[in-house]
């Protein structure tokens, strides 16, 4: 599958960083209560290092500021993601949250599809195991 890119003025449209702050935050909400997907996280006594990792690479890559990469490198997502099981289920769990939170939002309709788009493409690309 292959994803354009989104307009340029997609950072300022969807609302800047506060966009993607509440996103993240609601998203990790969601994770927290979720015991599969909480138990990938067993070194962090809270979720906010993870938290912050992943609102830095959505700001970026949505065009908005580059500390992600200033701060960690290049994204390398599935090498980053190799030392974990993301099966079928972990996906789904994943997006499940992901839903959630931009439902929440409500981010106008075509910026919605467009992070949406994104994010099953993603998660999808993050499975190493069958099934």
């Amino acid at each position: 599958m292959t994803f354009d890119r989104p307009p340029a003025d997609f950072f300022d449209r969807v609302g800047g960083e506060q966009f993607f702050v509440d996103l993240v935050a609601e998203f990790y909400r969601g994770v927290a209560e979720d015991t599969e997907l909480r138990a990938l996280y067993p070194e962090y006594p809270d979720l906010a290092p993870a938290e912050e990792r992943l609102r830095l690479f959505l700001m970026q890559y949505w065009g908005g500021p580059g500390t992600y990469s200033q701060q960690r490198g290049h994204p390398r997502l599935r090498m980053r993601h190799a030392p974990y099981v993301v099966n079928l289920d972990m996906r789904d769990r994943w997006l499940r949250h992901m839903r959630a939170a931009l439902d929440k939002l409500q981010p106008e309709p075509e910026l919605e599809s467009w992070l949406w788009r994104y994010f099953e493409m993603a998660a999808d690309s993050m499975r190493n195991v069958e099934g």
